[in-house]
């Protein structure tokens, strides 16, 4: 976890606040796995009903691009390091461990949503939308976005599909609820 950075701020208040056991990691130095060095999750979650994640916390703007021409897109992309990276480390860390991208939005005041959009988090002056899916789904519908970046990305409508508040992981909500958020309209 690296403390400086506002969005893994965010995100551990959150998890303090909803009393969702958890582990920072340390990002300070390149972890390695049988000698090669592989991409630090940024937390670690024990869940209601079981359920285990190593995280990767994907801190985006919405919405994103320049003030004068706002893209008002729910930015998806990762790195194909942080895919192979929560796949090792779910792997490494025992049965039962997921890999999980958590999608952090921080939204712009122009923004609105009902307050009792599940999973909308205030915190030092900013409001947050906090999303996230398995890493192993995710790698089902995976493109390239920029070879010469590391990127990749998923469409739109897969991304729809999978994406769910984070409480649906965390508090042993059903595999694929019936599910219409109204921040996907904004």
């Amino acid at each position: 976890m690296d403390r400086s950075n506002h969005y893994e701020k965010s995100f551990e208040a959150y998890l303090l606040h909803h009393k969702i056991c958890h582990v920072g990691v340390d990002e300070q130095r390149r972890s390695a796995l049988g000698g090669q060095p592989v991409k630090s999750l940024d937390f670690i979650l024990y869940c209601d009903q079981g359920a285990r994640f190593v995280v990767d916390i994907k801190g985006r703007k919405f919405p994103s691009g320049p003030s004068d021409k706002p893209r008002r897109v729910w930015e998806r992309w990762a790195t194909q390091e942080d895919i192979e990276g929560l796949d090792l480390w779910a792997e490494m860390s025992g049965p039962g461990y997921q890999g999980l991208l958590v999608f952090l939005y921080d939204l712009d005041d122009s923004v609105a949503l009902p307050e009792d959009t599940e999973d909308l988090w205030s915190f030092q002056g900013k409001r947050y939308l906090v999303r996230a899916l398995r890493c192993a789904d995710y790698r089902k519908h995976l493109k390239i976005r920029s070879p010469s970046w590391g990127t990749v990305d998923i469409p739109n409508s897969a991304f729809k599909e999978l994406v769910r508040p984070l409480r649906h992981f965390t508090h042993g909500a059903p595999e694929q609820p019936d599910f219409d958020d109204p921040w996907w309209e904004s």
